[in-house]
């Protein structure tokens, strides 16, 4: 009888030790559902032109940015965070492929081409949509596409399930101002800025300012997906020209005289209360500890043309010195990360390597991606600088940068100008110090030499070069970047 009862108590003690079991984030018996659950929410909110200086958690004083700043005061600052380029589309290619866009010929704004299927992001390469797609992710692109008209390019052909917002490099704000229903049906940048809004392959009018639109657009994704992982890419235009804002926003910097600062501080703070709209749905619905969240800029402030500030950074976008492609970035994992700031430099290309890491998502095997996964370095687990080196090639102009420690190469005039600096001590790059350090200029020059070799030149025509379609470079234009 005793021998019957211990075997019954066996019998039950196994059952149940079975059925915790199956149940286990980590088991391969989980069912589908709870599998997909255990996958961290991807969220990457990229502004379009912002100064290095614009945010509060850089320093800046003249526009609050509160909800940005959560992002930042939650999770770690990268002081030293680049984009793969200086100007908007090739440094999306980048960040979107987790690779230098040079290696596939991506280094020029393209052409708003609807009829040239080449002009944009080549088909072989893969997206972080079309990745994280294979591993039960839920894609959303809202805002800014800019790397293809071509309906080849369009986001749901890009890996992408849901897409709500305009093809082109920019648009305008104002609901009265999108006079053309047909995205297709244009094929000048000037007239793109104009087209209604994408929801996925149809056109619809929108009523509201253009950045309240893509704000609440994200508050809806964020809801339907809340029960399976989900990438959410919003990729606001603001605060990129034109210089447009709603007096709700304008009647906040009363203080402000420039009025092309004042716009543009306006335009900051209608992004910073979408963010605030978006981290506050995230928090209630109780997913804040699952969801990654990353903020940036797509490149520095063109501080002329907008009235961004990039602080004590040189220059600005599409240049090669420090203001060009250091940018505004901050990482918030409540639970996971904490609070910080890294001060050694990291690429927007990382975001695609970490999140591939942790969801274990494809990449290309024979296209290596050039990002590095940052959570080991943000948890102490490996010390260092994640890269050896952050490059920039500018083929048009001739021109590089690269970034090795603290020092800093920038080359001009296909390398008959080289400067060196030490970002450390002088971060606006005001001290040329090649002369006196001939050594690390040759180190740093090496590294720059043996990358250039595994480049190619641009594989499409560019807003600067202009011209038709079916472009074949000149005899002229075709030279070695040296």
């Amino acid at each position: 009888m005793k021998k019957a009862i211990y075997f019954l108590i066996l019998f039950f003690m196994t059952t149940i030790l079975t059925s915790c079991a199956s149940g286990a984030p980590g088991s391969k018996n989980n069912s589908d559902s709870k599998a997909a659950i255990s996958l961290p929410n991807i969220v990457v909110i990229m502004a379009d032109d912002l100064g290095y200086r614009d945010v509060g958690f850089n320093g800046c004083e003249d526009i609050p940015t509160p909800n940005i700043n959560r992002i930042a005061d939650n999770g770690v600052v990268f002081s030293c965070g680049y984009t793969t380029y200086s100007v908007c589309s090739p440094s999306r290619a980048g960040f979107l492929t987790g690779r230098y866009g040079p290696r596939f010929g991506y280094e020029r704004n393209p052409l708003y081409r609807p009829d040239d299927p080449n002009m944009g992001l080549p088909q072989d390469e893969k997206t972080m949509a079309e990745s994280l797609a294979e591993v039960g992710y839920k894609c959303g692109v809202i805002g800014k596409w800019h790397l293809g008209s071509n309906i080849a390019h369009h986001p749901l052909n890009r890996g992408f399930d849901e897409f709500f917002g305009h093809l082109g490099g920019g648009h305008q704000y104002f609901p009265e101002e999108l006079i053309y229903p047909d995205s297709y049906a244009v094929n000048e940048e000037s007239q793109s800025y104009r087209t209604w809004i994408m929801k996925n392959h149809d056109h619809i009018k929108t009523e509201k300012y253009l950045t309240e639109e893509f704000s609440e657009e994200a508050v809806r994704f964020v809801e339907q997906y809340k029960d399976e992982p989900f990438f959410l890419y919003l990729a606001y235009n603001a605060p990129h020209t034109p210089l447009q804002a709603t007096e709700k926003y304008l009647s906040r910097f009363e203080n402000i005289e420039n009025p092309q600062r004042k716009t543009y501080a306006a335009m900051v703070s209608a992004l910073d209360d979408g963010v605030g709209l978006l981290l506050d749905k995230i928090e209630e619905l109780e997913i804040e500890d699952n969801t990654l969240i990353f903020f940036l800029s797509d490149n520095g402030g063109p501080e002329h043309q907008n009235g961004s500030d990039n602080g004590a950074l040189r220059e600005g976008k599409s240049s090669v010195y420090e203001g060009g492609f250091r940018v505004p970035f901050a990482i918030q994992w409540k639970g996971q990360i904490a609070p910080g700031i890294f001060h050694k430099p990291v690429s927007s290309m990382d975001i695609f390597a970490t999140i591939s890491s942790l969801s274990d998502s494809p990449i290309n095997p024979e296209k290596p991606l050039d990002g590095v996964n940052l959570m080991p370095y943000l948890s102490g687990e490996k010390d260092g600088n994640p890269h050896e080196a952050i490059f920039l090639r500018q083929y048009d102009k001739k021109r590089f940068a690269v970034r090795n420690g603290n020092y800093k190469l920038v080359t001009l005039e296909n390398a008959a100008i080289k400067e060196l600096y030490n970002l450390k001590e002088d971060i606006g790059e005001t001290n040329n110090i090649a002369e006196y350090q001939p050594n690390k200029l040759l180190k740093i020059d090496s590294l720059r030499k043996a990358w250039n070799k595994e480049l190619i030149r641009p594989a499409f025509l560019g807003l600067t070069q202009g011209g038709a379609w079916g472009w074949e470079p000149k005899e002229e234009e075709i030279y070695e970047v040296k």
